[in-house]
């Protein structure tokens, strides 16, 4: 028997649901910065407040303060971007789940339970894009918490949205997931997923490149 069972949500496990959201993606945020820190984008205006302080002070231990000032408000940006999505998430789908997930046509929300508690999520839904409804249903909030992961936890619940999509008549899923989720682009990528586009639909898709897969 597996260590775990997927099943329906249940009204019971709101709060646990909007915990486990928002702690994996609160996860993305040291990801995110380095990311950002390895993009041109970023290293030149660091260098180039680097460089200009050290101009117009001559002070090399000046210039390296700024430059560590600079960083730390880069970290502090890059993890309120992540927070704000958060925030935006709890305030919008994850608000009314039942409405959302269960009440909506062809929507429906799954957690993974394991020794009694739930320890992972997902959802489908329709597309935002008008263009895919009808032919295609979104996989949304999917996630693990940390100890639980390396189970084949969100393998299943992923094979549980493709059947659910399956099922009612579509031919595609669609999901989005940002360049830093590396673990979740290949389990996506292992099971056929393939990358359609690269869209920036936020400030903080910007940094990231948000990655849309369809199966």
């Amino acid at each position: 028997m597996a260590p775990y069972r997927v099943r329906q949500y249940e009204d019971g496990d709101y709060e646990r649901v909007r915990a486990i959201f928002a702690q994996g993606i609160t996860e993305h945020a040291p990801a995110s910065y380095i990311h950002m820190l390895k993009r041109p984008q970023a290293q030149l205006p660091f260098l180039g407040l680097f460089l200009a302080v050290l101009a117009a002070s001559g002070s090399l231990l000046v210039s390296l303060v700024a430059l560590l000032l600079a960083l730390a408000g880069g970290w502090l940006y890059i993890r309120s971007l992540w927070a704000d999505y958060v925030q935006q998430s709890l305030r919008s789908d994850l608000l009314h789940i039942r409405r959302t997930y269960l009440e909506a046509a062809d929507s429906c929300l799954w957690v993974a339970e394991a020794e009694g508690a739930v320890v992972g999520m997902v959802g489908a839904i329709l597309p935002e894009n008008p263009s895919e409804r009808g032919r295609a249903l979104e996989l949304k909030r999917m996630s693990v918490r940390r100890e639980h992961r390396g189970r084949g936890i969100a393998r299943e619940l992923c094979r549980t949205v493709v059947r659910f999509a399956q099922e009612r008549g579509y031919g595609a899923v669609v999901l989005s997931t940002s360049m830093v989720q590396y673990s979740a682009q290949q389990l996506y990528e292992s099971m056929g997923f393939q990358r359609v586009s690269e869209r920036s639909p936020s400030r903080l898709a910007s940094f990231l490149h948000f990655a849309w897969l369809v199966k």
